[in-house]
């Protein structure tokens, strides 16, 4: 159970009443990005806690950026981390007209006007206003009636702006608390191009009108654009949303995640082989708290504890070492089946895809899972299982020799009896192990690491009688023997 929030709140499960409508509204401008996939969880999340529906949007309307491709791949990242919605994907694009419709709607009503003014003589009077700390407005009026029609009928070129309120946009965001920003520093702000495009500001509004969106999450990247917005959805007549604006991730450096600093997109990290539950625990909790010490939660339980008000302001540090760990708590203690189902696509990459689904492969996994912090990792454990040949340690071979020097006999006769016993389990190749090295008066150390060499290459590892059982009984006989002959070789040089 999840503590209750801290007093004077009343002891609720978050703060926000439901049903919701919330919305994540990606751009396909490139690969899922590990702040989208924060803020996608979080619409998740919240939508689960108090009931109601997540939307889909795809915000493709810029042509030259978006790309279809980015738009599959999106939905694809939200899939494999398991945040589901409930509507969509819409995309943006397809609801141009709708859009104009909105900007015909504000002309008619006279809460927008035509704006013939050039670009550039607009950005030299944008200059002049910030240099004498006032309003652009206060320079340049905008056109009368009278004029606007003359230059419309010249079919002169234009955008429509739509008119900013001359008193101050007060919201509350349930992140940083109650927001107000000055009518002077809000521009009329351009919601159709001249080349009657829709802009971003028109659109998203629109849009989440239409689709009843009642609560936005989404970047404090969008927090200047608040204002504008809600300033739109008022004027439409439509409800403002509740917003919570979320602080950015930073990467180690503690400047913004990029490729350079991290893993900046879910793809990659995908690619690193950490597991898409251990991703949606770890993004999960970087910027909010459970309330307790807890840090490994299914999404069940972080449902049962999400609450708004635990959402942190303070930007978090993406730390590449903790999502690996976390990441191991989840290679070892994942059912079996999902680490598999997510570690075949490695396979390919040691040269073991042939052998996804045998039994043997399943119990190399299961038996390295707990000794490796990614997929990647796994998959390079259990190439010696499936090894023709194994390259031993000259260094160390030596002595071995120093400690045995009949090594190369025991070893074989090892091998005879591994090959003559009847159950092949655990316990008995342990037990004719030790059995034989009271025979011939060493200490079972002297034939476990010998054996363990011959059978990985290496002196560290699971216990070797799991590593022997595993290994089978036709590839132990084998890598047995070929070590005996390499002692043998090494005795003669």
């Amino acid at each position: 159970m999840c503590p209750a929030p801290t007093p004077p709140r009343p002891p609720t499960l978050t703060p926000v009443e439901g049903p919701v409508r919330v919305r994540f509204a990606p751009s396909p401008t490139g690969y899922l990005h590990v702040g989208g996939a924060r803020t996608a969880i979080y619409n998740d999340l919240l939508r689960h806690a108090v009931g109601g529906a997540f939307v889909l949007r795809i915000e493709d309307t810029d042509r030259a950026r978006s790309d279809e491709a980015m738009t599959r791949q999106i939905q694809e990242g939200l899939r494999w981390v398991a945040i589901p919605w409930d509507e969509g994907p819409f995309l943006q694009s397809e609801r141009l007209e709708r859009h104009r419709r909105a900007a015909d709607e504000l002309l008619a009503a006279g809460l927008a006007y035509r704006d013939f003014r050039a670009p550039e003589a607009l950005q030299e009077l944008r200059r002049e206003a910030h240099a004498k700390g006032v309003t652009l407005k206060s320079l340049a009026p905008e056109p009368t009636p009278e004029e606007s029609a003359r230059r419309l009928a010249a079919a002169e070129p234009h955008v429509i702006r739509f008119r900013m309120p001359d008193e101050p946009i007060r919201f509350h965001d349930l992140v940083r608390g109650d927001m107000e920003f000055g009518a002077e520093t809000q521009e009329d702000l351009v919601i159709l191009r001249s080349d009657g495009s829709p802009t971003y500001h028109l659109s998203v509004v629109c849009d989440d009108v239409d689709m009843e969106i009642t609560h936005v999450i989404r970047g404090e990247d969008h927090l200047s654009n608040t204002p504008k917005h809600v300033a739109l959805f008022r004027a439409l007549g439509a409800p403002v949303p509740t917003f919570a604006h979320l602080p950015l991730i930073l990467g180690p450096d503690k400047k913004r995640l990029s490729k350079r600093t991290g893993a900046a997109s879910v793809e990659e990290l995908r690619a690193q082989g950490i597991l898409p539950a251990a991703l949606y625990n770890y993004l999960a909790l970087l910027g909010w708290s459970p309330g307790d010490d807890r840090e490994i939660l299914s999404r069940e339980e972080m449902i049962a504890c999400f609450s708004v008000d635990r959402l942190g302001s303070s930007a978090s540090v993406f730390d590449p070492d903790k999502l690996a760990w976390m990441n191991s708590q989840y290679m070892s203690s994942s059912p079996l089946s999902e680490v598999l189902g997510h570690l075949e696509p490695f396979l390919d990459e040691v040269g073991l895809a042939t052998h996804a689904g045998s039994e043997r492969l399943a119990h190399a996994a299961d038996l390295h899972r707990s000794r490796a912090r990614n997929l990647r990792e796994l998959a390079g454990q259990i190439g010696i299982y499936f090894a023709e040949a194994i390259e031993p340690d000259p260094e160390l071979s030596r002595k071995y020799l120093e400690k045995d020097p009949d090594l190369a006999s025991h070893l074989e006769t090892l091998a005879d009896r591994y090959r003559a016993v009847a159950t092949w389990a655990v316990d008995e190749l342990e037990a004719i192990l030790r059995a034989m090295a009271d025979e011939v008066g060493v200490k079972a150390g002297v034939l476990i690491h010998p054996t363990r060499m011959a059978l990985s290459g290496s002196q560290a590892g699971p216990s070797l009688f799991d590593l022997v059982a595993v290994m089978g009984r036709e590839a132990t006989d084998l890598h047995l023997r070929r070590y005996a002959g390499y002692l043998r070789e090494l005795l003669g040089a």
